[in-house]
């Protein structure tokens, strides 16, 4: 069986090269993800369509997930192959002028009123927390830190203040403009980084537009956690942003986090990425740790949608083969993944204030779970314009592969980080029989459906002014 829980995969310098990122797709990256947080936005424009050409040429369907910012404060750049601070060392925290960089003895952090708001006393985490500093004094020109836990800086690592003195607002004006750009570009989905509850989701939204993009909420706050349930309502998706997670909330926390967002994510039918350190040794590492290898695991057996490389593919030495390592390891806990007791244990998808056809939608899509479990079926084909079919059906992870045929282009891309959805190209038709047979047919096509076989198929009147999922058939292929 192929595997079911998508790839997401960051590119950047070290996966820019066009033969690079189409190795990658086709060792199984389902979706691209583009920070807009390192350099301009120009650069990742290119990467979007050095990406768009690679799939084509490769023959894939995959998604584009821009990434904004939010408000996180950065360091300037370190050098090529990063700086190494040891633990009782001192550095100089100041302001980043224009073109700064940072070293092994001076950071320079973009925050113009870094020196107002920083304490002797205060514990400063860099990156996704791996460097801890705390403050010893501050004066008119620098801070003086000193290193309390070791670790390696490359890039531009986050910094994190303290959330006392750092009123956090999202989006940005930045996040809005560099918002305006990929839309223009046509990415699938935008993830909003720093979200504190759902107001800060429906103000991208509305920013995004009516036929804007997928809108994934980055839960990566102690209020965001607090306000999951609205957020998610308010989200196409969510991502559990472990590193910042990590640093803002207690360590021994974040794996309950993790399996609280991810149940209740798919109870809405919404797609959960979860993401931050999952194979963090292989940036230099040909294998990764055993301890990585089980996180990447368990995340599959906890239902996640899509697991996430972050610095592994944009800055690591070899992106295909972590790519590959991924998949191999996502495969192989598939293999004993509970399909059965995780549909049986799920329960009604919620649907707070949702209109009635979205409850007709949930329900014929949990019949045709159970159809599909009873009858055997080789396969479950969703007719889908919008996605929200396919996704209805994923939630309850069936073991029958889910085949999506879909008119647009977008939706199939934006199914790339939706658990165990085969999208599948297929020309609008008039009336239901037809939309039946040319799923049908489209499904065989790929190989997964044969003659004779059994399929559940689930499909809406074309013709109806608002999308509507009310038909299951039960079809025997001819």
């Amino acid at each position: 069986m192929a595997r079911r829980t998508k790839i997401v995969a960051t590119i950047g310098p070290a996966s820019d090269d066009p033969t690079v990122l189409r190795r990658m797709i086709e060792a199984g990256m389902d979706m691209a993800r583009i920070s807009l947080a390192h350099g301009p936005v120009e650069e990742s424009l290119q990467r979007i369509a050095r990406l768009r050409t690679a799939a084509a040429d490769a023959g894939a369907i995959v998604g584009v997930l821009a990434d904004l910012p939010g408000p996180k404060i950065r360091a300037a750049g370190f050098p090529q192959g990063g700086v190494y601070l040891e633990v009782g060392q001192e550095v100089a925290l100041v302001p980043a002028e224009p073109g700064d960089h940072s070293g092994p003895d001076r950071i320079a952090v973009d925050h113009p009123t870094l020196l107002e708001e920083l304490r002797a006393g205060d514990r400063i985490a860099l990156g996704d927390g791996g460097v801890l500093l705390v403050i010893a004094g501050v004066d008119a020109d620098r801070a003086v830190a000193r290193v309390l836990s070791s670790g390696r800086l490359e890039g531009r690592p986050g910094v994190n203040l303290p959330p006392e003195r750092f009123s956090i607002a999202t989006p940005t004006p930045d996040d809005l403009r560099m918002l305006d750009a990929v839309v223009a570009a046509g990415v699938d989905a935008v993830a909003v980084s720093f979200v504190r509850d759902h107001q800060d989701v429906r103000a991208v939204k509305r920013a995004a537009g009516p036929d804007g993009p997928m809108i994934v909420a980055k839960i990566e706050t102690p209020s965001a956690v607090d306000d999951i349930v609205r957020i998610i309502e308010e989200s196409d998706g969510v991502m559990v942003a472990r590193g910042d997670l990590g640093v803002r909330c207690a360590l021994e926390d974040v794996p309950h986090h993790q399996k609280h967002i991810i149940r209740v994510g798919v109870a809405f039918a919404r797609p959960v990425i979860t993401a931050t350190q999952m194979l963090e040794s292989m940036i230099h590492a040909p294998t990764p740790t055993r301890a990585e290898v089980s996180d990447v695991a368990n995340a599959v057996f906890d239902g996640t949608s899509a697991v996430m490389l972050s610095a592994e593919t944009a800055i690591g030495r070899d992106p295909v083969n972590v790519v590959a390592t991924m998949s191999r390891i996502a495969v192989r806990a598939e293999q004993d993944f509970d399909h059965a007791a995780w549909g049986n244990r799920l329960g009604p998808q919620q649907l707070a204030g949702a209109s009635p056809t979205a409850r007709i939608t949930a329900a014929i899509s949990a019949a045709a779970w159970r159809a599909a479990t009873d009858a055997e079926v080789t396969a479950i084909i969703a007719c889908t314009n919008s996605g929200a079919t396919a996704r209805a059906i994923s939630r309850f992870r069936p073991t029958a592969p889910i085949l999506a045929a879909t008119p647009s282009i977008t939706t199939a891309r934006q199914l790339s980080m939706a658990w165990g959805i085969r999208p599948m190209l297929v020309d609008p038709q008039p009336t239901t029989d037809e939309v039946v047979w040319f799923a049908v047919q489209a499904a065989t096509r790929t190989g997964v459906v044969k003659p004779d076989d059994v399929v559940a198929v689930l499909v809406g009147s074309p013709v109806e002014t608002e999308p509507t999922t009310d038909v299951l058939r039960l079809v025997r292929v001819h």
